[in-house]
């Protein structure tokens, strides 16, 4: 189990770095999912955290209080929950502040998008179903037991999100796909594309969103370890990813457009084919 502590927040309703959410709220400091390539491990230099990341999470108990002040004098606008922290990681069953902050948007004309790996949502509908407008996505990254051991260990299982984004969309909640990152040999296969189109479609999702894995030094570090150590037979398709990116991200974009034509699910790429100084 992680380290819980409740700390207080001066904000929670802060300007988005994204440039398609106006917002973002982040109900929780930490994850207890353990991603190893969650990008988000930049966040624990802001803490006092001397534990791996994954291993804490600060519960920003007052959180439903702040966020009613500042929807007192803030623009409507678009609403992330969350950018840097699962919404529905599993402290989030017992302390409900994701939930309290979404009892406090009813009513008002911000737009809500949540982002999650947990079915933990589906507590909720009654409220999703009073926002004025919301839509909810499920991160899928990768179906095989043995990767999802090592590179998400505390995560829900694919197929859990998979039947928790089938119930929204028969609620009538517009859903969509994340597969992110898509993890180069391991998750970039046409079988596995292949099982995403088909259960995204099965599942009403309105459209999936691609984007792919960003070796950020902390992040390539834990996926480099743990592929030399558990899959030694993905380290050549690794390096190719990382020193041939521009051409590694063209074959998956193609190989995405070629798969996505067996259905009539809409698709979206959000990665480059141009690669970011590592």
């Amino acid at each position: 189990m992680p380290l819980i502590k409740k700390i207080q927040c001066k904000s929670i309703l802060n300007k988005s770095g994204i440039p398609v959410f106006t917002y973002t709220i982040n109900p929780y400091v930490g994850c207890s999912h353990k991603c190893q390539y969650c990008y988000a491990v930049f966040m624990k230099k802001f803490t006092r955290h001397t534990a791996p990341w994954g291993t804490f999470v600060d519960v920003k108990i007052n959180a439903p209080e702040v966020l009613s002040r500042q929807l007192e004098r803030s623009k409507p606008g678009r609403i992330s929950f969350s950018t840097v922290c699962d919404p529905y990681q599993h402290a989030e069953a017992k302390y409900k502040i994701t939930r309290q902050c979404l009892e406090k948007l009813i009513d008002t004309n911000h737009s809500v998008s949540i982002l999650t790996k947990s079915s933990l949502v589906l507590r909720d509908i009654d409220i999703l179903k009073k926002l004025s407008s919301v839509k909810v996505g499920f991160t899928i990254t990768t179906f095989h037991p043995r990767v999802k051991r090592f590179f998400e260990p505390k995560a829900p299982s694919a197929q859990k999100r998979l039947d928790a984004l089938k119930i929204l969309s028969h609620h009538g909640i517009p859903t969509w796909v994340f597969v992110a990152p898509v993890l180069p040999y391991f998750t970039d296969s046409e079988e596995t594309l292949n099982r995403i189109f088909t259960n995204g479609q099965a599942g009403g999702a309105r459209y999936i969103q691609f984007d792919a894995l960003n070796p950020y030094p902390k992040v390539w570090n834990n996926v480099s370890y743990l592929t030399k150590r558990y899959f030694p037979e993905a380290i050549d398709a690794l390096k190719f990813f990382y020193y041939n990116r521009p051409a590694y991200l063209k074959r998956l974009s193609d190989k995405i457009f070629k798969i996505s034509q067996r259905y009539t699910i809409s698709y979206k790429i959000v990665y480059s084919c141009t690669p970011s100084t590592l």
